[in-house]
Order: C-alpha cells, then structure tokens, then sequence
C-alpha cells in the first residue's frame, strides 16, 4: 500500500499539488493621509449587555467579553442595568478629576518641550479609565498602575505638586530622582511604584492580592497595562496564578488602539478581543466602553464585590482611543492617519459626562469652562512651585551618595567603600 505523504515528501516541490504557505503581518486600517471611516464598529447598543450577579460562574459569561459594557447613551443619559446611578456630589467630582488630569498633563507636556524635563506621557482621551475605577475602589485597595494611570493619583487627591517634584527629579522628588519622570510611587495613596518594564506590575498585584487573602484582610488589588502588554510573559503567569488561587484581583486591560507605533493587531485584535484572554484561564471577563466613566466605573464595582466575596478575580478589557502619541519621544502623525481620533466613535469622556450632568441640571456651560480656569491656574501655581525645587538642567539636586542609600538597612562594607572611593573621586575633580 503506498503512502502518499512519505511518497509527496520524497518527491520534492516539483511533485506535490499544495498551495504556498503564506505569513499573515497585521496591518492598520488607516495610515497617514487616509480618510477615516468606523462606520463598520460594532458597537452595541447602550444598555444592551445585561448585568449578572457578582458570584456568577466565568463560563456562563462568556459572551460579555466579546460585547461592550454602556452606560452613557448618544444624548448623554444614563440607561441599562450598569447605571450605577451616581449621586450628584459624585458625578461632579468625576467630572473635575478628569479636568484635572487633563490640565495637569497639558502643563506637564508643555514643561516637557521647555526643556524642564526629559519625559512625559499623556494620557488624553483615557482619563475615564483611571477616574472611573479609583472611584469605585476602596481607598485602601492597592493599584499596580502603568504609566498613564496617574488619573488614580488625581482622583485619590494626592499632591499634584508631588507629582511635579518627581517629573522635575528635583530636591523635592521624594524618589531622590531614581525613577523616570511619571514613574510615581505613593504608598499613602495605594499606588504601587510604576515599573517601565511592562506588565512586570501584574504578578505583583496577583501576589499582592493572594497575601492579602492569606492574612485575612479585606483589601482588594488592582492592576493596569496596555493591549501590547498582554503579549508578556508576566501577564499570562498572573492570570495562571490569579486563576488557581482565585485571588481577590482586577486586572485592567487598556486598550487604546496603538503602542508606540504599532496597532493593536499585532497583539491580537484581529482574531478577538482582549477581554477574551480570561476564557481560556477561566476567569470571568468584562469589556467596557473605556470613554464611558460610568461603565468604567459599574465594572469595577462589579469586579471589586466580586473579589470581596471571594468569587474570583476579573479582567476587564477597556476599549478606547490614545488621542495623543505614546509619549513626548513619539510623533504619531508618522504611523497613523490624523483623522483617528477626531472620528473616534466612543467620543470623549470629559465630554460625555459633561453633556449627562447638563442634562441632570447639575451643571453647566458656565460653571463648566470656570471650572477649567481654575483648574488650569491651579495646576499652573503648582508648577512654579515645583520649579523653585529644580528642574532639568540646573544641576545636582541630591547629593551623590544618596545613590547608595535606601537599600540595605545597614550599608553592607563593600558600598562604604565603594562610596568612599566615589566620594574621593568627585572631591579630586573639584566638583
């Protein structure tokens, strides 16, 4: 009896009748100069994705990680079962973190370009996400942030002008300039120290979160990082190990369409959603209009009593857009078409709230642009009070051997020495 497999492979190419592989390389609907058209978005309705109990079991959810949690509908009102109906007192108070955050990094970017500081990123277009989640949370639970959830800092009413200090690396950077500019840490406010290696900070959130069930608390952990992130090694470790041990954790996908200069297909979006990474792992998933601050904040609320009750951890997927590029290092207008986020469907979250409290009769055009004033003089006096610490470029602002501070307990010998010889050096070259 003849084999035709053994027989094809011992013939060569010449003798066999199959088609040419082909490698598939993702590719962007749009580059710079098309037109835009999202006219094919599948966007559910608002109010149609149905809310289920928080101790419901991942597989009879599966399906909601392929749709989209909503809230805010086209003419601005709250409808469907995640409206998490809001007093006004809080609704406000989203409002005007998000201006914040807005002006904040307006000011901080502009600072960037003066030539005060080497770095920053923003994080325009995405400020629900941060304001949404930080105020469902629990003050105490702990975030494992990336780097443009400063949002979380805002909303917890943390200092702006420590935040400065450590852009500035100034002699006010209670970091003493050992992170990069934006790398927060604040353990005060429950913002673990930002990490630039990505998606290192979602093993430390699981692990967080799993000592915390151990000890018997009552804190939750939440984490962040970017659709590309979820293509690293430590992502997938942490949702094996948050699976397992069911551990009382959220983890936060955002997907705001572009890395630095790659789209979102190259980390899967072509073939699902992100959301759809908890279905193999048997977690439950959630995708959420990430540009809805009441759906962002109705999800994590359902994942925070979630994880409370101790039915699991949850992984939400935030769709929204990067209206500006990855940081002060990118120029967007290079890979991608400048239409996109002007026609971004999902709009703009300051905007969207803003249209549903003027609809509510709690606010106003008036009150909304002084509102804006304000704030921008407020971050503004902020800012030249964080300048009067340093900026880059006005020379040292901690002394050399804080270098070798803050690791050991006590300075083990051979750093005395190293520092003394440091010391040396610096005092011989009259400096």
């Amino acid at each position: 009896m003849s084999d035709p497999a053994g027989s094809d492979a011992g013939e060569g190419k010449a003798g066999r009748n199959l088609p040419t592989l082909r490698l598939h390389v993702p590719e962007p609907k749009f580059r710079p100069g098309d037109s835009v058209d999202f006219s094919d978005f599948d966007i559910p309705a608002v109010g149609a994705t149905p809310r289920p109990d928080e101790a419901v079991q991942p597989a009879a959810i599966r399906d909601m990680a392929y749709g989209l949690i909503r809230v805010l509908d086209e003419d601005g009102a709250a409808v469907g079962p995640w409206n998490p109906n809001l007093p006004p007192e809080t609704l406000l108070r989203m409002l005007r973190a998000m201006a914040l955050t807005r002006a904040f990094d307006a000011r901080m970017f502009r600072a960037q370009r003066q030539g005060k500081t080497s770095f920053y990123m923003k994080s325009t277009g995405e400020e629900a996400v941060s304001i949404g989640a930080a105020l469902a949370l629990a003050r105490d639970d702990m975030c494992f942030p990336s780097y443009r959830q400063q949002g979380i800092l805002i909303a917890r009413d943390w200092p702006i002008i420590d935040m400065m200090n450590q852009i500035y690396s100034n002699k006010g950077d209670r970091l003493k300039g050992r992170q990069l500019p934006i790398m927060y840490s604040a353990r005060e406010a429950g913002f673990f120290s930002i990490s630039g290696n990505l998606t290192t900070q979602y093993p430390q959130a699981v692990g967080w979160a799993m000592a915390s069930a151990a000890k018997g608390d009552t804190r939750i952990a939440a984490t962040w990082c970017g659709e590309g992130s979820t293509a690293e090694g430590d992502f997938h470790s942490a949702c094996t190990f948050a699976s397992v041990y069911r551990a009382p954790v959220i983890m936060n996908i955002v997907n705001n369409q572009w890395a630095i200069s790659s789209f979102s297909g190259f980390a899967g979006a072509e073939a699902t959603t992100f959301a759809a990474r908890a279905v193999g792992y048997g977690i439950a998933g959630l995708r959420v209009d990430g540009n809805d601050v009441l759906a962002v904040y109705a999800a994590t609320r359902w994942a925070a009593d979630r994880a409370r009750s101790n039915a699991g951890p949850t992984l939400i997927e935030h769709f929204t857009y990067r209206v500006e590029g990855h940081s002060t290092s990118d120029d967007p207008s290079a890979y991608r078409s400048a239409e996109e986020s002007s026609l971004w469907p999902l709009g703009d979250p300051i905007a969207r709230l803003k249209q549903h409290c003027i609809g509510l009769g709690i606010w106003d055009e008036d009150r909304h642009a002084a509102m804006d004033r304000e704030l921008a003089e407020m971050v503004r006096d902020a800012a030249r009070e964080a300048e009067k610490n340093g900026i880059l470029g006005h020379g040292l602002h901690h002394p050399m051997e804080s270098m070798f501070e803050d690791v050991f307990e006590e300075m083990p010998p051979h750093l005395k020495e190293q520092e003394r010889q440091m010391l040396d050096e610096w005092k011989a070259a009259g400096l």
